[in-house]
C-alpha cells in the first residue's frame, strides 16, 4: 500500500450509513502486510441474496473458483476478504486454504461453509497460510457492528493510495433503500467482467436471480469500461450482497429485474458502480491525470468499445500524455491497430475539446500553446469522430508514469 495519496484522489470522503442486516469488522492477520488490518469479515441475516461477477481469466484464483461454485445457491451469511496474498496460482493448496478459511467463517459464525463468500488479493503465486485467520476469526464475528464500511475499504487495500468508497440511496414503492460500495484496485487493471475486488450492500429486497440481472448488466458501462494496464487480473470479483431488511419497512419484495419499481434503484445502484470504478481509474498506479477517451461514429457500440480500449490501453498514448503532449498520431496509431472500420481521411480528434486533427491530417487552425496548455489539466478528455455511422461509447484510463514501473518492480520484493 502506498503512502503517497493520489493527486486525482476524491477530495472529499462520503460517511456510508450503517445497512440492516450488515455487520462488518476488519483486523490484522498478518498475511503479508504489518501494523495494518489485513482482513474484512462481513456478517449477513439471514435472507441475504447475492451475486457476483468473476474474472474471465483462464488462470482464475482459488477463491473465484470458491464463489462461483456457491454463487448458484444465491444466498450469503458471510464474506471475508484479504489482502497481500491473492491465492492465485497456488494449486491443491490454495484450494485447501479456501475451504479452511471457509470453515472457520462458518463456525465462528454459525452458518454454513457454502454460504461463506471469499476474495484475496495481493501477490500471485505464494502460498496463502489460511491458519492465520483462526487467530482472529472469532474475533471478527464478535466484534463485527453495523457501519464500519471505511474501515472495510482500507482493510483490502495493496497498492490504493486511498480507500475506495460510495454510497446512494433509492426508493423501492415508498421504502427508501442504502446501497453502499466499496472497492480496491489500483493496478494489473483491464477489467473482463467486474473488476479487482468490489463490493455492494443493500437493504433492498430483491431475489438473488434479480440482483445477478442488475449487477451483470450495470458492470458493463462502468467496470467493464475503465482499463490501467491492460491487464486482466487472475483475482477480478465483484459481489452484490442484499439483506432485505427493507421489507420490515415497507420495501415491496422484487422477482424481477425488469420489475418497474426497480427504476430507482438501478439508477442508484450504477451510480455507485460507476463511482466505484471511476476511483479505480484515479487510482491507477502512478497516474497523474484521469483520461476519459469518447468514441463516436463508428459502425457500431462495440466497435467504439474496441476501438476506445485500443486507445486507452496503449502505452504510447498514456506515455504522451503524461508528458502533456497531445500526440494525435499515436492517437490514429490506436485507432488503425484495434481491427476494427476505420477510416483515416475521415478521423477527428479532440483533446479537451480543442479538435487537433480533421479529415486525416492536423488541423489548419491548430495552436500548439493552447493545446499544451490545456494537456497541463489533471483530467483530459480524448474524443476521437470515425464518421462511419452512429456507434458510440466512452472508457476512462489513467497516464503510465515512471512511478508505475517503480511500484510494479519493486512489488514482490
Amino acid at each position: 500500500m502506498s503512502t503517497a495519496v493520489s493527486p486525482l484522489a476524491p477530495t472529499d470522503i462520503p460517511e456510508l450509513p450503517a445497512i440492516d442486516g450488515v455487520r462488518v469488522a476488519t483486523a490484522q492477520a498478518g498475511i503479508r502486510y504489518k501494523n495494518r488490518t489485513d482482513v474484512l469479515f462481513a456478517a449477513f441475516d439471514e435472507g441475504t441474496t447475492v451475486a457476483g461477477v468473476f474474472t474471465r481469466s483462464k488462470c482464475p484464483s482459488a477463491p473465484v473458483e470458491w464463489c462461483r461454485a456457491r454463487l448458484k445457491r444465491g444466498s450469503a451469511r458471510a464474506l471475508v476478504v484479504n489482502s497481500g496474498n491473492a491465492n492465485a496460482f497456488t494449486g491443491k493448496a490454495g484450494q485447501a486454504a479456501t475451504q479452511l478459511t471457509a470453515k472457520l467463517a462458518a463456525q465462528a459464525n454459525g452458518c454454513r461453509s457454502d454460504e461463506v463468500f471469499l476474495a484475496s488479493t495481493g501477490v500471485i503465486g505464494e502460498p496463502l497460510d489460511a491458519t492465520k485467520f483462526d487467530t482472529v476469526m472469532q474475533t471478527l464475528v464478535e466484534s463485527a457492528g453495523p457501519g464500519r464500511f471505511l474501515d472495510a475499504a482500507k482493510a483490502i487495500m495493496t497498492t490504493d493510495t486511498f480507500p475506495k468508497v460510495a454510497t446512494a440511496q433509492a426508493r423501492i414503492g415508498k421504502t427508501l433503500v442504502t446501497i453502499n460500495g466499496i472497492a480496491k484496485g489500483a493496478g494489473m487493471i483491464a477489467p473482463d467482467m467486474a473488476t479487482m475486488l468490489s463490493f455492494i450492500f443493500t437493504d433492498a429486497p430483491i431475489a438473488g436471480s434479480a440482483l445477478q440481472k442488475l449487477l451483470s448488466e450495470g458492470v458493463v458501462d462502468t467496470f467493464n469500461a475503465v482499463t490501467i494496464d491492460g491487464d486482466t487480473s487472475t483475482s477480478d470479483t465483484l459481489l452484490a450482497f442484499a439483506t432485505g431488511a427493507a421489507e420490515a419497512r415497507g420495501a415491496p419484495r422484487i422477482a424481477r429485474a425488469g420489475d418497474p419499481r426497480l427504476k430507482s434503484f438501478r439508477k442508484a445502484f450504477n451510480d455507485v458502480l460507476a463511482n466505484l470504478s471511476e476511483q479505480v481509474a484515479r487510482d491507477g498506479e502512478g497516474a497523474r491525470k484521469l483520461v476519459e477517451i469518447k468514441v463516436e461514429g463508428a459502425v457500431s457500440d462495440k466497435s467504439a468499445r474496441r476501438i476506445a480500449m485500443s486507445i486507452a490501453n496503449s502505452p504510447l498514448v498514456k506515455t504522451a500524455i503524461a508528458g502533456e503532449d497531445a500526440n494525435w498520431g499515436r492517437v490514429v496509431m490506436a485507432v488503425g491497430k484495434a481491427g476494427e472500420p476505420a477510416d483515416r481521411d475521415k478521423l477527428s480528434i479532440w483533446f479537451n475539446g480543442i479538435r487537433v486533427a480533421t479529415k486525416g491530417a492536423r488541423d489548419p487552425s491548430y495552436d500548439e500553446a493552447k493545446v499544451s496548455e490545456s494537456m497541463k489539466k489533471p483530467e483530459i478528455e480524448l474524443k476521437v469522430a470515425l464518421g462511419l455511422g452512429k456507434g458510440r461509447d466512452r472508457v476512462l484510463t489513467c497516464d503510465l508514469t515512471k512511478d508505475y514501473v517503480a511500484i510494479n518492480g519493486d512489488y514482490r520484493s
